[in-house]
């Protein structure tokens, strides 16, 4: 038996020749042009025959040589990519290299030029005029050599490294068919188990992509590599499927992209390509109406599939041969994506307008204008259908295509539920609900609105839903996931999980290398007064009275700066940059001066460091306002006033640290990103969001760190464990959930179904003509409702809000999964809405104890150091079933019984050294017998005469008379002088805030 690599190329060779491929030996090839000449000649008169002729009379014998210096000259103008899509203009005359499959076969001329593509293998290719340098295996398309493939065979001691290492150091990216885009457009690794790739050879820096199915196969949970293959090779499905000829052409035609301004050719990972097929298959084979749910990991490269599924799904044609879908539409919130979504397609297909997307600019208006103008693919945010679908026209005959880009956001509420209504084909939806009622479709009155919302419940044969996300909850499997009959559970059409892409390396593993750090301190009630207070309000302001103290951040910021200074910011050959996530605004401000004033105090060590803050909004902090805008300034001192131009500023080199609050935690990257600082609570999808802004790969990146001030490894790791292979939901949602509701909220009495039943019609027959008594009407009818609600007691209040929500969730949750024929619920859940509106909030005061309590002790504990190890197992998760109230109402206790519960919970094991330094210079400057004049002081100046003029010759005094009193508590105010000025100046802040009030 033959076993060696020269049998594996025969095998392949044989496999493609019976596959349409030509065998072509060297012979043909002009080395010095790099092409099969007289190959592209043939193919250009059997496709094009009068073009050809028209070029011979214009250039007579010249005519090859001019066609291959046009050529020439075209690839090295726009590049091979955009020559093979668009052909080439000579003197008037079009020259088409290559064509491509119609959609339809209903012009056999197109089919007849498609078919004359010749596809060519050569094996042991002399690519070189200068060495006598071989590839392995070449294919060509119409004499143009395009993709290249180096075997290995673990039989005889190498693998598919020892090809990527040939590719690297033994071929030199300068010549003429190695150039970008010039030649070969793609480069494959292949040994007996693994195929890699890339679309570029430069070098030593060369990076290679891993082109494997799974372990368990494409589309399914697993991790990396290909799994047994019992017909032949393991690597055989990429010259059995990718390079049969109806696949590499139509990857060529509809997949490669070389994206706008970009030096870049994006090929696709196998998952990709795998996701695209499949989609389009199961929608040829089965219409409209249906719902896929695609599971790609973070990082995925998820923009690009929905590029490429979007731009098939515009075009894409039944048996029939008639269009499945008249528009695509993406639900997005990203504007990156908007971008290079446009980007891609326009990258295959040079037509204006076949992407619109509706910005901020257009508004809701653009929409309704695009929708009408029935455009083949919008983009848009899922909002602006709450305000354009009611200037849509009728949708008669009109099928849909949505996809959605992360499906757990926004997919189950209002402006979901006004979208499927909007685009609904009345037509059909009037039919099904009269077979259902046994009544003719005449008698069906879609004006009326009890109609219309029954109509437009439920999912719609007219819409299909391509949902992606990487963190499904239980409610998305079951919107957008299928049931599986055997097993009963929903699952995704399609995953590519966190595993696999971890393990292949296309992304890093976050967990790997983290820290926690827990908090403890002890606070200390400074006064007589000792008031009642609610306990889960004040157990939140009293640690966050810690996490906002001065020596809270300052602490933190050292630990930051010391971590990142010694540590992240040589990685990635000193280009890496770091993330803060605040959990709040105000703290996002905080962080930002204190990495400020650490840059000012430490110039030796931080020459080099820049940071940025990015929040929402305005926050006012001491008497001042701040806004990211104004915070954020270049190094030509201008304005760093919008998305795209922070992005933009935290990619340069002149900021490496950026501080966030409810902000860049998704849709943002940033490959640079190398180490996270948290000291926010995170669980469930936001944890995976917010930790996966770092696991983009990056030449010279090889891992990721991250410090956590709040979170527990046990927390993160109950976080990301669901989301590591495949997300399955294991039962469904019970739809008579409602009902249950609903009598739960009858058994209060505070309203009756004459109330609704009035309600109702004085709201129905208002959005017909109002006049200026209707609002005022529907909403007395509330009144005597309100007036009863607020005689429950604390605990049957809390329960009743409870169940108000939770009905209008689930019902407007239900009918999106099925049409529930019941007007009189749908009354009620009107007059709920209402209502929920008009309950009284909490009437809680705000609580201040800051002049009540002082922070006496504070350190931070490493309570753990390494690898936060996931299962290798896929997780069910339940549907939500519920009925009663998960909270307890609020309580009451005092305040110094309530810090005592705070204090157990954070206390630790206390020295002297721990003791803050703060808590002592506060207990006694106000002892001081100057304190009331610097009460003066505080009320009668701004903070900055304050704290930089008027309290530093205090402080100092009162320092020196701490440290004689307690040499070692206070010793290190006076070695380390940074210290002693940031000491300074939070102390100053601290009671500059308290001597005012």
């Amino acid at each position: 038996m033959k076993d060696n690599e020269k049998r594996f190329e025969e095998d392949i060779e044989s496999h493609l020749i019976n596959q349409e491929y030509r065998k072509l030996s060297m012979q043909g090839y002009d080395v010095s042009k790099g092409i099969y000449l007289d190959i592209l000649v043939e193919f250009i008169k059997k496709t094009q025959s009068k073009s050809w002729e028209r070029y011979e009379k214009y250039y007579g014998d010249e005519a090859p040589n001019k066609l291959y210096r046009r050529l020439e000259d075209s690839i090295s103008h726009h590049g091979l990519l955009h020559v093979l899509r668009n052909g080439i203009k000579d003197m008037g005359i079009d020259l088409f290299i290559c064509f491509f499959k119609p959609e339809s076969e209903l012009n056999p001329t197109l089919v007849e030029r498609y078919e004359g593509n010749i596809l060519g293998v050569t094996r042991q290719f002399a690519y070189s005029p200068f060495n006598n340098n071989t590839i392995d295996m070449v294919l060509s398309i119409n004499g143009i050599p395009f993709i290249a493939i180096e075997l290995k065979n673990q039989l005889k001691g190498q693998d598919y490294r020892n090809a990527m290492h040939q590719w690297r150091y033994n071929r030199d990216p300068k010549e003429l068919i190695f150039r970008f885009n010039h030649r070969i457009l793609v480069y494959f690794a292949v040994d007996l188990y693994e195929t890699w790739m890339t679309t570029e050879l430069k070098g030593a820096d060369t990076h290679f992509l891993p082109f494997n199915q799974g372990s368990n196969g494409s589309g399914v949970s697993g991790g990396a590599g290909n799994p047994q293959n019992p017909y032949g090779y393991t690597t055989s499905y990429l010259w059995e499927d990718v390079l049969s000829k109806n696949s590499i052409i139509d990857i060529l035609h509809r997949f490669i992209s070389n994206p706008k301004d970009s030096k870049k050719i994006i090929f696709p990972r196998y998952h990709q390509y795998d996701v695209v097929k499949k989609v389009l298959s199961d929608v040829k084979d089965n219409g409209v109406g249906q719902k896929y749910l695609i599971e790609h990991s973070a990082g995925s490269g998820k923009s690009n599939s929905i590029a490429w599924i979007a731009y098939r799904l515009a075009s894409v044609h039944d048996i029939d041969d008639k269009p499945i879908f008249d528009s695509v539409i993406i639900v997005t919130d990203r504007v990156v994506l908007d971008s290079q979504l446009q980007d891609t397609i326009n990258g295959f297909e040079h037509r204006a307008g076949l992407v619109e997307a509706i910005d901020d600019k257009k508004r809701s208006r653009g929409l309704t204008e695009e929708i009408n103008d029935k455009k083949r693919i919008i983009i848009c945010t899922i909002q602006k259908f709450l305000f354009a679908y009611k200037d849509f026209d009728e949708m008669e005959g009109r099928k849909f295509a949505i996809i959605v880009d992360e499906a757990h956001q926004g997919q189950t509420g209002a402006s979901a539920k006004t979208l499927r209504r909007a685009l609904i084909d009345k037509k059909v939806a009037i039919k099904e609900y009269a077979e259902m009622e046994g009544i003719e479709e005449d008698e069906v009155d879609d004006t009326d609105e009890l109609v219309a919302e029954v109509l437009a419940q439920g999912q719609h044969s007219n819409q299909s839903f391509f949902a992606f996300t990487a963190t499904p909850k239980n409610k998305t499997i079951e919107l957008f996931g299928r049931r599986n009959p055997s097993t009963g559970k929903h699952e995704p059409f399609h995953v590519y999980s966190m595993r696999q892409a971890i393990e292949e390396g296309f992304i890093l593993d976050v967990l790997k290398y983290y820290t926690t750090l827990q908090d403890q301190f002890k606070i200390v009630r400074t006064t007589r007064d000792n008031p009642e207070v609610i306990e889960g309000q004040a157990k939140r302001v009293l640690v966050r009275y810690y996490k906002e103290h001065g020596f809270t951040i300052h602490k933190k910021t050292e630990l930051i700066m010391d971590n990142f200074l010694n540590n992240g910011q040589f990685r990635i050959d000193g280009k890496a940059k770091a993330m803060v996530v605040a959990d709040s605004r105000h703290n996002a401000v905080r962080y930002y001066h204190a990495i400020q004033e650490y840059i000012k105090d430490n110039p030796d060590i931080t020459s080099n460091i820049g940071v940025l803050v990015a929040f929402s909004g305005e926050v006012k902090l001491d008497g001042k306002s701040y806004r990211e805008a104004e915070m954020n300034i270049d190094s030509e001192g201008h304005y760093i006033n919008s998305d795209k131009k922070l992005r933009k500023a935290f990619r340069s080199d002149k900021f490496n640290i950026l501080v966030v609050a409810n902000k860049y935690q998704t849709g943002f990257d940033e490959p640079l990103l190398h180490s996270m600082y948290v000291d926010k609570k995170l669980h469930g999808v936001n944890a995976v969001q917010t930790l996966s802004r770092m696991n983009r790969v990056y030449p010279g990146k090889v891992d990721t760190f991250v410090m956590d001030f709040v979170n527990t490894h046990e927390d993160m790791k109950k976080s990301f464990q669901p989301f590591f292979e495949t997300t399955y939901l294991d039962g469904q949602t019970d739809y008579n959930r409602v009902y249950d509701l609903r009598t739960k909220i009858h058994s209060y009495m505070l309203y009756n179904d004459q109330d609704v039943d009035l309600f109702a019609k004085i709201k129905i027959d208002a959005a017909k003509k109002q006049d200026d008594k209707a609002l005022g009407r529907v909403t007395s009818i509330l009144k005597p409702v309100i007036d009863q609600y607020l005689e429950l007691d604390e605990k049957q209040k809390y329960e009743y809000r409870d169940l108000l929500r939770k009905f209008n969730h689930a019902y407007s949750y239900i009918t999106q999964i099925v049409r529930i024929n019941d007007k009189e619920l749908f009354k009620e859940f009107m007059f709920i809405s209402y209502l929920i509106n008009l309950l009284p909030k909490d009437t809680a005061e705000k609580i201040s104890i800051d002049d009540k309590i002082n922070l006496e002790f504070a350190k931070l504990k490493e309570t753990y150091k390494g690898s936060i190890e996931l299962e290798k197992t896929s997780v069910d998760l339940k549907p939500e079933q519920s009925v009663d109230a998960k909270r307890k109402p609020k309580s009451k206790d005092t305040l110094q019984s309530i810090i005592d519960k705070v204090n157990e919970q954070y206390m630790g094991q206390f020295t002297d050294s721990d003791k803050v330094i703060i808590s002592g210079i506060f207990e006694m400057f106000m002892n001081d017998p100057e304190v009331k004049k610097y009460a003066q002081y505080a009320k009668e100046n701004n903070p900055e005469m304050f704290i930089k003029s008027l309290f530093p010759d205090k402080f100092k005094d009162i320092a020196l008379r701490l440290f004689t009193e307690n040499h070692e508590s206070f010793e290190k105010l006076f070695t380390d002088t940074s210290f002693y000025e940031r000491v300074m100046d939070a102390m100053a802040k601290e009671l500059y805030k308290k001597l005012r009030k």
